[in-house]
């Protein structure tokens, strides 16, 4: 089947201009259609900005066969391919300043509609953030409000894998879908793209470059109706997206920290100028616009369950155990009279029962 021909436009203006955003948003301003603006003629692209070089490779065939190479690979790959003039761009991201002309999703396009809250942070978090982080993440999925995040290390995979617990989450990258970064997240990806999305504004093959990511952050508040900040330093990349979110019109709210970490000093500001101080779930939903605040607060009463039934053991440990940070085995070991295969049997019970999380570093958390 042959491509459309406003898509394919679209992916070959992307593709000629990836690397400025604000040249290809003069373009798009001045010419609002991608296929009129291929059109232009070489006095208006000299006026709108371009040097020789890009004037040249604007106009050349050797562009346009680029972006039938790149429609088949996406088509290929299954992935979809959205650009503005789609009924399926996400309403939230075309009232943005600077919205993407096109945005390559792996994964399923309904969910971006749905109400979202972008939960980002430091990528070095403590044992208490990525804690909160997953918490928060997972109490908003399990009550329909997609999280999204950036895929990197730290606060986003914990807000991403806890979204994943209870619902749906978006990663939002600062590479192409084919380079996706951190490497190690590749598993992560297939498990968001299953009921979620991996998106990306870039060509598929372009690298991580660092001034990918302040940019991609203005997507990421952008799909969102709030942000959270949980841990980031005093100059941290989740600074540019509260600035971005503020700039749209969002919530900003924060967890606040520790006041002699570093990692605190970012979010504990934020508080100080304004945003909203979180400690639960029910923080973030009182922020949100009806009807969605109230049909999530309507959930709170009588929605915690009871504990199920536990052994002495099981009990023990559990009331060693926080909701808001979390333990390692080697601290649950001390002072306990269980042997290590004894521990894990009664951590694996109570994972089981879920009454308890396990996360990365045999580190465990009280679900509740």
């Amino acid at each position: 089947m042959p491509p459309d021909p406003g898509k394919l436009a679209a992916l070959t203006l992307n593709l000629a201009l990836s690397d400025s955003l604000a040249l290809l948003s003069r373009v798009r301003v001045r010419y609002p259609d991608p296929a009129e603006a291929l059109r232009a003629p070489l006095s208006e692209l000299r006026a709108l900005g371009f040097d020789e070089d890009r004037v040249r490779r604007f106009i050349s065939p050797a562009l346009r066969d680029e972006a039938q190479k790149e429609f088949d690979r996406l088509a290929e790959k299954g992935y979809s391919l959205v650009t503005f003039g789609d009924v399926e761009y996400p309403s939230l991201l075309r009232e943005i300043f600077d919205p993407p002309c096109v945005l390559t999703c792996y994964g399923c396009l309904d969910v971006l509609e749905e109400p979202a809250v972008a939960v980002v942070g430091s990528r070095t978090p403590t044992p208490y953030g990525r804690a909160v982080a997953e918490r928060l993440a997972e109490d908003l999925a399990s009550r329909g409000v997609v999280i999204v995040s950036g895929l990197a290390r730290g606060i986003d995979t914990a807000a991403h894998w806890g979204a994943l617990r209870g619902g749906r989450t978006i990663a939002v990258l600062g590479s192409g879908l084919e380079n996706m970064y951190p490497q190690e997240h590749e598993k992560l990806c297939d498990r968001i793209a299953d009921g979620g999305a991996v998106l990306s504004e870039f060509p598929l093959a372009t690298p991580p470059w660092p001034q990918n990511f302040p940019r991609r952050n203005r997507i990421i508040s952008g799909l969102s109706r709030a942000l959270l900040v949980v841990e980031a330093a005093e100059k941290s990349g989740s600074l540019i997206s509260a600035k971005f979110a503020l700039e749209q019109n969002r919530e900003v709210m924060a967890v606040p920290g520790n006041i002699t970490s570093d990692r605190s000093r970012g979010t504990n500001g934020l508080i100080k100028a304004g945003a909203k101080l979180v400690e639960g779930w029910e923080d973030i939903a009182e922020e949100l616009p009806d009807p969605l605040r109230e049909k999530l607060l309507s959930q709170r009463e009588g929605e915690t369950a009871p504990l199920p039934l536990l052994s002495d053991n099981e009990a023990a440990v559990w009331n060693r155990l926080k909701a808001d940070s979390l333990t390692p085995i080697d601290e649950l070991l001390e002072g306990s009279s269980l042997s290590i295969s004894e521990l894990l049997t009664v951590l694996l019970s109570l994972e089981i029962k879920g009454v308890v999380i396990q996360q990365a570093g045999k580190c465990y958390r009280r679900k509740w």
